[in-house]
């Protein structure tokens, strides 16, 4: 018999059509988790699966749910159509994601298969019609799926045979639980279930014993992140706030960074003001908010990854998953009370090609670093992770060294070799534009984008369902509070540049353009996107000299 380590794809007697669409996604071999745990599914076991972030477990359970589901429709005596698979997720991106997921491995037979997402609170009357038809897999959140069971919308006590838990960990610290115990009294006594997580903490273990029956544990030793062969982590120590914005502003308008990046903070009013801040400098950058909705903030993930802008900041799941009953798990700080109770980006969204991932604010957990770091390096993709420190941080940080290390002991976050003295002269510029960046302003372009939405979702949504290309035009980079910005700090004068870096960087000049057409000149100031080409096919983080 065959080793079991050894099994691909077209080993596991799986049905040809999930494998056409396993060619088609281009995947030759199954990852770690897919080769542990499918075979086992198939076999009706109940998991408990822990694998990092990136490692394709959606897949893991997605491919044994539809092989199972293929298998009873063509063997078994013929049923009334009803739903078999329920996937439960913690925040509605993630839900998406898995609808995608689940529907591209089922496009060979999506006539056999139906999937529903039920995860938009906003459309709970088409949502009815769909559950109406009985899909085959139904994917939600908790607080949606246990709100369609209290309506008879969804029936799931005499058909439900298949019950999934995305993303585990998440589900008690975004506030589930109370939801997540009353929608198992709506579920039959005896189904197969798999819980996917990145980590095992008590939650977890809670999960386990509400809903698993002796499950078979998948522990993968592997570890939580890629090696520094595939990620670079490094540190740098901010003495004050101050070298935080200071060293940003230096990393991003002199390219040391290249690439798309993910900016971390802590709450929904640092993004805004970062986002201000840098839009200072001419740096273009989007602020992934809770507060908007869910088509809004997919669109703002996929502009991203299709390149038409390299900057996203984002709070992570622990502040854009305030709870929705129930006390707060975590012990991160305080949350936007306006932010969506379903959102988050911490983890599973499946960010494309990010080169960079920038902590500028230091996660609150060790756990947080791992889920935010994760972001980077997927699949076999270089990438880099910046975590800035300031001195009061110090004994988080060893936490998290503790964590990564592990029995070795060896330094993971290595120190980032940059002396702030070299970029002194920038700092009255990045005075400067700190104090433009106030309370006032940061409240006007929330405000401002919540406005926008509203227009859009209201007098425009029919025009863009007719027209999709124009809605590819929409951008969520653009200034928010320009009256405040002052041209000139866009530019960087090459006296300004440290000279150890005159030889790496290549800061924006002001040429004399030779005489051309003004309509052309007219429609290249016009037409932003122009300048802004995908730049996800490398990563190329450029350290600074020692």
């Amino acid at each position: 018999m065959e080793d079991p380590e050894s099994l691909g794809f077209e080993h596991m007697g799986l049905d040809h059509r999930l494998l056409q669409a396993v060619t088609d996604l281009g995947w030759s071999r199954p990852t770690l988790i897919q080769e542990k745990a499918i075979p086992l599914a198939l076999e009706g076991k109940d998991l408990l699966a822990r694998a990092r972030t990136g490692s394709g477990k959606t897949a893991a359970y997605a491919i044994p749910m539809l092989q199972l589901l293929l298998h009873r429709k063509a063997t078994g005596p013929v049923v009334e159509q009803a739903v078999r698979a329920l996937v439960l997720v913690p925040t509605k991106e993630l839900a998406r994601q898995a609808q995608s997921m689940i529907q591209q491995l089922a496009a060979y037979c999506a006539r056999d298969i139906r999937v529903a997402n039920v995860s938009a609170a906003e459309d709970s009357a088409s949502q009815r019609a769909v559950l109406m038809e009985k899909p085959d897999v139904v994917v939600g959140t908790p607080s949606r799926i246990l709100n369609h069971l209290q309506q008879d919308n969804l029936k799931l006590r005499d058909s439900m045979e298949l019950l999934v838990v995305d993303e585990a960990d998440l589900l008690f610290s975004f506030g589930f639980e109370e939801e997540l115990k009353s929608l198992l009294c709506h579920l039959p006594r005896i189904y197969q279930a798999f819980l996917m997580s990145a980590t095992f903490n008590e939650d977890v273990q809670a999960l386990k014993e509400l809903v698993l029956h002796n499950p078979v544990t998948l522990k993968l030793q592997e570890s939580q992140l890629p090696g520094p062969d595939q990620l670079q982590q490094f540190q740098v120590v901010c003495e004050t706030e101050e070298d935080k914005f200071l060293l940003l502003y230096a990393l991003l308008k002199l390219s040391l960074i290249r690439g798309k990046s993910l900016l971390f903070v802590n709450t929904l009013e640092r993004s805004y003001r970062l986002r201000l801040f840098l839009e200072q400098f001419s740096i273009p950058a989007c602020v992934l908010n809770g507060e908007l909705p869910l088509r809004s903030r997919c669109h703002i993930i996929s502009q991203f990854n299709q390149g038409f802008y390299d900057c996203v900041i984002a709070t992570d799941a622990e502040v854009l998953g305030p709870p929705v009953k129930g006390k707060h798990r975590g012990k991160g700080p305080k949350r936007d009370k306006a932010s969506d109770p379903e959102a988050g980006v911490a983890r599973g969204i499946d960010f494309h090609h990010v080169c960079a991932v920038l902590n500028f604010d230091f996660p609150p957990t060790p756990e947080a670093y791992i889920h935010r770091a994760g972001r980077t390096a997927r699949a076999n993709n270089p990438g880099i992770v910046l975590t800035f420190v300031l001195p009061t941080e110090q004994s988080q940080l060893g936490k998290i060294e503790e964590l990564l290390s592990g029995d070795s002991g060896a330094p993971v976050l290595l120190p980032y070799q940059f002396h702030m003295e070299e970029i002194e002269g920038f700092r009255y510029r990045c005075r400067d534009a700190m104090r433009s960046v106030t309370k006032q302003a940061i409240r006007e372009a929330r405000l401002k984008e919540i406005k926008e939405e509203l227009l859009h979702s209201e007098k425009l949504k029919t025009y863009f369902e007719d027209n999709p290309r124009d809605l590819q035009l929409l951008r969520h980079d653009l200034p928010l509070h320009p009256a405040v910005v002052k041209p000139h700090l866009g530019n960087v004068p090459d006296y300004l540049v440290p000279p150890a870096l005159r030889g790496l960087v290549h800061p924006h000049k002001k040429r004399k353009k030779p005489l051309a057409s003004k309509k052309a000149k007219k429609a290249k100031t016009q037409n932003p996107l122009r300048s802004f080409k995908h730049r996800g096919e490398k990563c190329r983080p450029t350290a600074a000299p020692s």
